[in-house]
């Protein structure tokens, strides 16, 4: 039987996904070659949805096609690194401000579990690194502005070619779980101003990181 048009959109929707999922997990690298037939047999899908999955991550900037190599995970260079930030300060400046207005204990709870199992998990970077990106998501969601929000996605998947995580460094971690209490403690106040300057604060603190490890 063949495959009605949105059959195929939606087994490409899921080779997207679950190819993002696999950056988000370290599973694949900037840098990394795709090649389809790869692809298919480690996610499991036909060659179609990867095609389109593949299609979407370019069309996005998530990969690029290079001369006689092929399809290639993007790195980001120190420039776009720097304004990828900049861009996040923008954004979640505005998310932290909007959730110390409008989110919820229960939200605010939330966002402490998560900081506490990233100091659980201090052995464990790629874990840590993966719920920490879950706390900047929920971050988001409390602000309860979905124009917000949607405009966060799209820098969010940039976030993914950013490389190896900066959690590695155990010193890393103290900083990360003394900053996040900080924002925590400025959104349970209700403190809009305290709760923009610590997320500033944080995401300055993460792009000094970041930068050192490039220069490395």
């Amino acid at each position: 039987m063949s495959r009605t048009p949105n059959t195929v959109l939606s087994s490409g929707a899921r080779a997207y996904d679950k190819i993002l999922e696999s950056l988000r997990s370290g599973a694949y690298q900037p840098g990394d070659r795709l090649r389809e037939e790869e692809v298919c047999q480690a996610l499991g899908i036909s060659r179609t949805p990867v095609r389109e999955a593949l299609r979407k991550l370019e069309s996005d900037g998530i990969i690029e096609h290079q001369p006689r190599i092929g399809a290639i995970i993007r790195g980001l260079s120190h420039t776009e690194v720097v304004e990828l930030y900049e861009m996040r300060l923008i954004l979640e400046r505005a998310a932290a401000e909007m959730a110390a207005k409008h989110g919820t204990e229960a939200e605010f709870d939330t966002l402490e579990a998560m900081n506490d199992r990233i100091e659980t998990e201090r052995d464990n970077p790629t874990l840590g690194a993966s719920i920490n990106q879950e706390f900047h998501q929920c971050l988001y969601l409390a602000a309860r502005n979905r124009f917000l929000l949607e405009t966060a996605r799209a820098l969010n998947n940039s976030l993914l070619l950013l490389g190896p995580t900066t959690y590695s460094n155990p010193s890393r971690i103290d900083v990360v779980v003394k900053q996040h209490r900080e924002i925590i403690d400025a959104l349970r106040a209700g403190d809009a101003e305290a709760a923009g300057a610590t997320i500033d604060a944080h995401l300055q603190t993460s792009l000094r990181y970041r930068l050192t490890n490039m220069a490395r």
